[in-house]
Order: C-alpha cells, then sequence, then structure tokens
C-alpha cells in the first residue's frame, strides 16, 4: 500500500463489517499496538490511523505510534472518545452511524436520509468542536445504518455534505452497494469501486478509504486532472 502511493495506513483490530463478533477492548488492543509500532519504525513517513470506536483503543495506538482516530461512531459508542481525542490533539475521523455493528443493519429508518443524516453529524461535529478537536474529517458512513438504495442517495447529493466546511471521507471500496448491484461479488469489484470513487471525488470527497491503492491514486490523479 505504501508503495502504491498511500497517504496513511488505517489499522483495525475490531470488524464493523454488519453482525461483526464483538472483542475485549484489552483484545483489540493487543491486535493493533505492535502492528503500528513496526510500521512506524520502518515507514516513520507514513501517517497511521486507528480504526476503533473505544478512548481506551484509541489511547493505546496513540501511543504506539498513530496518527489520527477514526471513530466509525463518531462517539455515540463511547462517551469518553470525544474528550480523549480533544486532550491528545490529533484528528478525528468522526462517522455518521446508528446503533452498533451489530444492530446497525436494522437502525435504517429516516424521515429524509440526507438531512437526517446531516442533523445527526451536526450534533456530534458541535460536541467535537466545543471540546476542543481541531481537525475533524466528516465521513457519511456507507453501509452504516443505511442499506443499498440509500447508499446510491447519499452518494447523489454528496456535495451537500460541503455545509460542514470539512475535509469528507468516503469509503465504498468493494461494498455490498457495488457487488450486490452488480450481482458479482467482492473480489470482482474493482471497477465498481473505481467508478463510485470517481463520483465521490467529483462530488467533493477528498479522502477515499480504500483496499486497492494503485487503483484508487489513479483514479484522484485522473480527476484532478479534470478540475485543472
Amino acid at each position: 500500500m505504501i508503495e502504491e502511493g498511500a497517504t496513511f495506513l488505517d489499522i483495525g483490530g475490531y470488524s464493523t463489517r454488519p453482525g461483526a463478533i464483538d472483542i475485549s477492548e484489552e483484545e483489540e488492543i493487543s491486535r493493533i499496538a505492535e502492528p503500528i509500532e513496526q510500521i512506524r519504525l520502518k515507514f516513520p513517513e507514513v501517517y497511521i490511523s486507528v480504526d476503533t470506536f473505544r478512548s481506551s483503543v484509541a489511547k493505546a495506538a496513540i501511543s504506539s505510534g498513530a496518527h489520527i482516530v477514526n471513530d466509525v461512531s463518531g462517539g455515540l459508542l463511547d462517551d469518553k472518545m470525544i474528550s480523549v481525542v480533544a486532550a491528545m490533539r490529533v484528528p478525528y475521523i468522526l462517522m455518521h452511524m446508528r446503533g452498533n455493528p451489530q444492530t446497525m443493519i436494522k437502525e435504517n429508518e429516516y424521515n429524509d436520509l440526507l438531512t437526517d443524516v446531516i442533523f445527526e453529524l451536526s450534533q456530534r461535529v458541535e460536541l467535537a468542536n466545543k471540546a476542543g478537536i481541531k481537525d475533524v474529517i466528516i465521513d457519511p458512513g456507507f453501509g452504516f445504518a443505511k442499506n443499498i438504495q440509500q447508499n446510491f442517495e447519499l452518494l447523489s447529493k454528496l456535495e451537500q455534505l460541503s455545509i460542514f466546511q470539512k475535509p469528507l471521507l468516503v469509503g465504498v471500496s468493494r461494498k455490498s452497494m457495488i457487488y450486490k448491484t452488480l450481482g458479482s461479488t467482492p473480489e470482482e469489484s474493482l471497477n465498481g469501486t473505481t467508478v463510485l470513487n470517481t463520483v465521490a471525488l467529483l462530488k467533493g470527497a477528498c479522502i477515499l478509504r480504500v483496499h486497492d491503492v494503485k487503483a484508487a491514486v489513479e483514479v484522484v490523479k485522473l480527476t484532478k486532472s479534470l478540475a485543472t
């Protein structure tokens, strides 16, 4: 990933896919601390984000050398997270989600999808700002408490999230919205991922969370050429 041009690596020890098995905080820390330390030793120039919704794990990861906290719950699953991130003075990726990885698939009823997502995100952003977090990155949470149709609706209106005036991260890489729509598999979803990453960039995304770095870097270079 580094050789292919990744800007930063996202390291996580807890799967947040729908229906994922819960693990203890101690187990999660044991899975990420040493890898983060080793990456920092061998690739000191690379930025690392820790993918966790637990403040204790975030603290351990930053102590091990991570630079950014990537919280899929936006602080909803750990009421200490926002204050911990503020105290550590690191950037915070704040994602929209409802429920938790075990229940979020049932939490996708909205009065108006975009209005509700913006409102719920704005509440979390306000808390982060009041706590003193200087760098907040917004992630609308594709696939988290959203079905396939809702994911596409959100992507089609993505430019409206510019209202936050914050960097926008999009993670659609090889997700079910692609392979279920195409009737294929995650392994066959690179082309579909590239298409949706292109749409996301053209609608205001500035960070892509991906599995296939080389393809994503090419998308970024080509869309930047369009803009100029």
